[in-house]
Parts: structure tokens; sequence; C-alpha cells
């Protein structure tokens, strides 16, 4: 399918998934307690292996890119590290000390250290620890109310952005002075204890702040309610623009470009929204547009002579998107950071698309969509 690659690895939800640093494996939790991992193999992803240490459902995984480990997180409370060893992958413990379910876990950019969200209204910042060679922790509480849904890190590797269900967006300190030097200034503050709140956002509405991103240079902050909303701030205005347009509710969002942030969820696809020079945000496009608009040609009279050849309604006829559900996350997958070329989601249908973002582009201008 020309700009996307669609890869239906199971028969069942895929939740979470995450690449290696070449995208020749991909791991993925298919709603229950495992993590699979596929390596790719020519044209065809084969199962390689099956990581059972969790015992209730994995929420998160994550694929640290250099160093080639995976963490991941569950409903159970833990966090398990997973190295690779001839062959084997080995899962390492983390004191991630919760009493309520993990419900996100991401790699800091420097690979040093995580952070993992949950139910228990706080942050786990997790760390090595040479000395006893296992993964500590230390927590983030305050002023969060509710349950931490997702977290991004800033580029300085220090400052760490969170949603959570108490409708808030905000921006913590995960600063270890015990294994990094003291940062720098930003345009989110100057001092940076642990655990210090930066700043706290609010769209003004009553939504679940579903996903939250960091731009490329860390300098702006986007993310996705549950009232159909996306949202975002520029560090240096600290002015709040938000846009409700007729989509449901976005479960995931990534920024692209600088300006570009891509967003996606119940409505199966995912949508691209610019930010201007005078910092209004606005739609841009649907990456299926090209899709939908073959789509749309088909008359009326077809459309239902299909249907009545198939003995469908239209609430069972087949979707026109590349999704057939709802997509649950997207993930950087090539391309400089600051000018992303691919990116990846996974749905509730099962599958897993890379989406190749410049070939979109050309497709949607030839059909005059953008």
């Amino acid at each position: 399918m020309p700009g996307k690659d669609v890869f239906e690895l199971v028969q069942c939800p895929v939740t979470c998934h995450a690449f290696n640093s070449d995208r020749s494996r991909v791991a993925i939790s298919p709603n229950d307690q495992t993590v699979i991992i596929f390596k790719k193999i020519g044209n065809k992803w084969e199962k390689e292996a099956v990581l059972d240490e969790h015992q209730q459902t994995v929420t998160s995984v994550d694929w640290a890119p250099n160093s080639n480990r995976i963490v991941s997180c569950g409903v159970d409370r833990n966090a398990y590290v997973w190295t690779e060893q001839d062959g084997q992958w080995k899962p390492t413990l983390v004191i991630v000390r919760l009493n309520r379910a993990a419900t996100f876990v991401k790699w800091s950019p420097k690979e040093d250290k995580f952070a993992v969200a949950s139910g228990a209204r706080l942050i786990s910042v997790c760390y090595f620890e040479k000395e006893n060679d296992w993964w500590v922790s230390k927590h983030i509480k305050k002023p969060i109310r509710s349950t931490v849904l997702s977290l991004d890190w800033h580029p300085n590797n220090v400052l760490i952005a969170a949603g959570s269900s108490d409708f808030k967006a905000r921006v913590f300190s995960a600063y270890i002075k015990e294994i990094e030097s003291k940062p720098t200034e930003t345009v989110w503050g100057k001092k940076m204890p642990f655990g210090s709140c930066m700043v706290e956002y609010s769209n003004g509405g009553g939504g679940w702040v579903h996903s939250v991103a960091f731009s490329p240079s860390g300098n702006k902050l986007a993310w996705v309610g549950h009232d159909s909303s996306i949202s975002f701030v520029d560090g240096e205005k600290k002015e709040v623009e938000t846009l409700r347009g007729q989509f449901l509710p976005f479960l995931s969002c990534l920024w692209i470009t600088e300006n570009t942030v891509a967003a996606a969820g119940h409505d199966f696809l995912p949508m691209l929204f610019v930010v201007s020079g005078d910092g209004k945000l606005s739609f841009m496009a649907k990456l299926d547009a090209a899709i939908q608009k073959e789509a749309e040609a088909m008359s009326a009279m077809a459309k239902f002579r299909s249907m009545d050849k198939q003995a469908l309604g239209s609430a069972s006829a087949k979707s026109v998107t590349t999704h057939a559900n709802a997509i649950k996350q997207l993930c950087f997958y090539g391309g400089p950071r600051e000018n992303v070329e691919q990116i990846s989601s996974c749905g509730m249908d099962g599958r897993v698309v890379v989406w190749h973002l410049k070939t979109l582009e050309k497709s949607m201008e030839d059909l005059k969509i953008v």
C-alpha cells in the first residue's frame, strides 16, 4: 500500500509497541501479561521470543535504541528491564514501589534512567545503582491528584512531561544528582531539584490527558484529552492553545517537526496539526486522506449494491481506513527528530502500521487534499 507498511502480527488488540534501533525487530503486547518480540525475516515477521515475567496485563513497553534494553510495566505494579544475553532475554526486577497499576513507561534520551507512570498518583523515576546491581526509584508525587496516563522526556534528559486523569499536563524535574550533572536553564524554569513541578497546564475542559509530547527542541509541549481536544503551549509564551474539532478523542500524539503534531485515537487514523507563526493551532490533514478520497468517489448506489451483495449493514461495512479500530499508540520510526520521515502506530485491530510521511504528503498533494 503506497505510503505505508501494514503488519498484521496477531489476531487480537496490540496495546503498545516498540521497535529496536535498526527496525529489524518489534516488541508488542497483545493485551495480556506477555511481551512478544517479532523479527523481520525477508518480508515476513516471525515470532522470536515471548517475555512472560509479568503476572497481569502489560500496559507499556519501550526499547532503548543504543543499549538494546527493553523496559516493560504492567497492571501487576511491576516493571522489568530486559537484557539480551546469548539470544535469551533476561529480566531484572525494578524496585518501583507502587501500590497501584503501572500505566506507562519511557526511557530517558540518554537511557540512564526511565520513568514509570501509575495509578498511585505518582511517577517513579528509576535509575541503576551500581553498588547493589539493581534498579531503584524515586517518586514524584505532588501535585498529582489522579492516575498518570502518559509521559515524555525533554531532550535535556532531566525534565519530564506527564498527563493524568485529573485533566492536567505538567512538567516535572527528574534530576538525579547521583548519576548526572546539574542541568542548565530551560524555558520551563531555572532551578530543577528532583520532583519540582515546573509548570502545570489545563485546556479548560474536562478530559483525561491521554498523551503528552515535547517538541524536538523541548520548547513546546502538546497533549491530547478525552474531551476531543488537542492542545499545545510554547514554553516561552506560556499561553495554552486548544483545538476542538469534529473528531473523536485522541489517545496518542507525537511531534514530527518543531511546528507539526501527529495525533491518533478513536477515529482509526492519524491526523496532522500545525502551529502557525502567530502561535495558532490548526488542522492540517488526515494521513489516510488519499484512501478516503478514493472511497468517497464511489457512488451511493455502488456502495448500496456492495453492502447488499455481501449482506452487510452500514455499521459492519469494511473500514476505509488502514486501521480498523482505535489507534492506541504513535511512535517515532525514522528520520531526524526535527523532521520525522516515518512514524508507527498500533491499534485494537491487531495491526502495526509504518507511515511514510513524505510519500503520503506527495499523494495528498496530488489529490489536492492539502
